[in-house]
């Protein structure tokens, strides 16, 4: 058999080699019997399946786009396919900073040619940014910013070719990643770091950590190394990000189960080889992506069968205080962490979204069980309360059901380490890779990009389409009966009382992505808000600004080829969620995904990520591509956001 060659696989089709999920996912039934008992096929689909439920014109999205001024600050950009960023005219932008930036004046210079030593590697910032947050306290900016995973062909010597061949390499990329807390300055020269700040620091894959929760103390969260399971060692793939109203930052471990392999096939009892099964973690001998497990024993599941159990959590970092431990939050469910948006109920409590971000996996919600009070204790807002799942009805309705041990069959720990498993004993909704999700802070709403699917439709070996759990064909359904779903849509709820604590909610469908010039049956084309001038693929990112703008960040295909002809490279797009309007703002440079979005406590300046960019960006001819943070400002210094 001949090894696999990791750097061309995604996480999804790595997932899908090692767990393959199955081909109709609940969610696209759910759609399919919503429209088809509407009747919303044809001219009447507007912006979503739900519309009808939600009001606001949406059924005649095109009137309501061509009767309603626009809000947007700026004209459309059109699509780019260059090596650069891209942005409005009016608008200006600059790099804040690159991968192998200096935290501290004591950090290594960055070679053009061979990037960081090992040595000093935990002093420069991250690799591949994505999830950020700005912090603001007196006069001071601090911008925390995840670093999901490497590159290890651009992160290692050349010559080693992306592959570890010591423990020295092994830690060099483990420093790379994790979360970067850094100071930052606006001042003539626009915005830098502030290095030597006190408030810098980099947490990677060694950083100490406190495990909290129902799982806290676990026999399956028990290691040689930390016989009590109540501490362990690094935060993983960090993705997506989220805050607390209490001035805290919350990074999500999502592709975890990448970083262990074994050396040896693994003698494993039924709880962990399932578990292993279900969240992806091979038990294949194999150098894996990153082969840790070849140097770090930690990571080699043969002598550490629980070690992956203490990964795939929220956790919380307090960016005021550099020797504060942070916290995983095992309350908040194990799984494939994109993102964190909170919202406060009426009542007081603490509202967590979450999406697992793999096919046919789940969104959740935490309700805390005490109140936030500001200034009061916080210790059990993310500790004590209810974990929920979503199911989503083909009415328009939907329910947030309870993870409770009389619902699942499961301990209350059990349901902290195998949330997959518990969202499965309740019958949730299989979604489409549940990505970003963001909470309009104008309106009780929330909005979970649902990137895209593309294993609808694909046949076995044998010729014929594949079937779902339950041995039913995968066969195209109404809303979206593309075949290879390659565009992915944005889910919208609201929940019922203007009460994000409720059980219950009314869905639409803000947009389906799609393209009109190279599609005309309306539903590869997409909804009526998409156009030949901004259309994407992909929506992954997403936050809200001040004003209620929805931007949305992509992760898609930019080849601007067949399906994606005029689409450009990866790009970032404002939303109006009155009207339905999309406009596009920003282009990244090719081979890149534009993730991750902030703005400074003014809110006259965004950050913006540029993340895994195509050589040379941002240095110029012959340079290393580096994954960085832009800063995006109007010529008029307004806001924007």
């Amino acid at each position: 058999m001949s090894q696999i060659d990791y750097d061309e696989l995604s996480f999804d089709d790595e997932d899908e080699m090692k767990f393959p999920r199955p081909e109709v996912q609940g969610f696209d039934q759910v759609v399919e019997r919503a429209v088809s008992r509407r009747g919303f096929l044809g001219g009447a689909l507007a912006f979503g399946s739900g519309a009808a439920v939600m009001g606001a014109g949406l059924l005649n999205g095109t009137s309501a786009l061509a009767t309603q001024a626009s809000r947007f600050a700026f004209d459309q950009l059109a699509p780019q396919t260059d090596g650069t960023v891209h942005v409005p005219a009016g608008y200006a932008w600059d790099v804040l900073v690159r991968w192998g930036d200096p935290l501290f004046s004591d950090a290594p210079a960055f070679d053009s040619d061979a990037g960081v030593p090992t040595e000093g590697s935990d002093r420069v910032f991250g690799e591949n940014t994505d999830g950020m947050e700005l912090f603001h306290q007196r006069g001071t900016e601090l911008l925390v910013v995840n670093s999901e995973y490497v590159n290890p062909k651009i992160n290692l010597p050349a010559e080693q070719e992306g592959k570890p061949v010591s423990l020295d390499d092994v830690t060099r990329l483990q420093n790379f990643q994790g979360v970067t807390v850094m100071e930052v300055a606006e001042g003539d020269a626009g915005w830098e770091v502030v290095v030597d700040s006190p408030y810098n620091r980099r947490i990677h894959h060694r950083t100490p950590m406190a495990i909290d929760g129902p799982a806290a103390g676990h026999d399956l969260l028990k290691t040689a190394a930390d016989p009590t399971g109540t501490q362990s060692l690094g935060t993983f793939n960090n993705c997506g990000s989220g805050r607390t109203p209490w001035g805290t930052y919350l990074t999500c471990e999502e592709n975890f189960n990448g970083y262990f392999g074994t050396s040896e096939e693994p003698a494993l009892d039924a709880v962990h080889a399932d578990g292993f099964k279900r969240y992806g973690v091979s038990t294949k001998v194999d150098p894996g992506r990153y082969n840790y497990h070849g140097f770090d024993p930690r990571f080699d599941i043969s002598q550490n069968p629980n070690e992956p159990h203490r990964a795939g959590y929220i956790v919380e970092i307090d960016p005021w205080n550099p020797d504060a431990t942070p916290v995983k939050h095992t309350a908040l469910g194990r799984f494939k962490h994109e993102n964190a948006a909170y919202a406060l109920a009426p009542g007081g409590q603490v509202v967590v979204y979450m999406g697992d971000d793999e096919r046919g996996e789940y969104m959740y919600k935490w309700v805390s069980r005490d109140v936030y009070v500001p200034g009061g204790d916080t210790s059990t807002l993310l500790s004590e309360g209810q974990l929920h799942v979503a199911k989503f009805n083909d009415d328009g309705t939907g329910t947030w059901l309870a993870l409770t041990p009389e619902d699942t069959g499961m301990a209350e720990a059990e349901i902290a380490i195998f949330t997959r498993m518990a969202g499965t004993a309740v019958s949730a909704t299989t979604m489409d890779r549940p990505e970003w999700i963001a909470v309009n802070p104008t309106v009780v709403e929330g909005y979970c990009c649902l990137t895209n699917n593309s294993r609808r439709g694909a046949l076995d070996d044998d010729g014929n389409v594949r079937t779902n759990a339950a041995g039913e064909p995968m066969i195209p359904n109404a809303p979206n009966p593309r075949e290879i779903n390659r565009y992915g849509q944005i889910v919208r709820w609201r929940p019922h009382n203007d009460d994000h604590a409720a059980s219950t909610f009314d869905w639409d469908l803000y947009v389906m992505a799609g393209n009109p010039t190279v599609h005309t049956d309306g539903l590869y084309a997409g909804t009526a808000n998409i156009n030949a001038g901004n259309m994407f693929n992909s929506p992954d990112g997403m936050q809200f600004d001040s004003s209620g703008l929805l931007w949305i960040q992509t992760d898609g295909d930019d080849d601007n080829e067949g399906d994606f002809l005029g689409m450009g490279n990866n790009q970032m797009l404002a939303g109006d969620p009155v009207t339905g309007e999309i406009r596009r703002f920003l282009t990244g440079p090719n081979g890149s995904e534009v993730t991750g979005l902030t703005w400074s406590a003014d809110r006259r300046t965004m950050f913006v990520g540029i993340q895994h960019p195509a050589a040379p960006f941002p240095d110029g001819e012959g340079a290393l591509p580096r994954s960085s943070i832009v800063t995006v400002k109007r010529a008029d210094n307004a806001l924007v956001g």
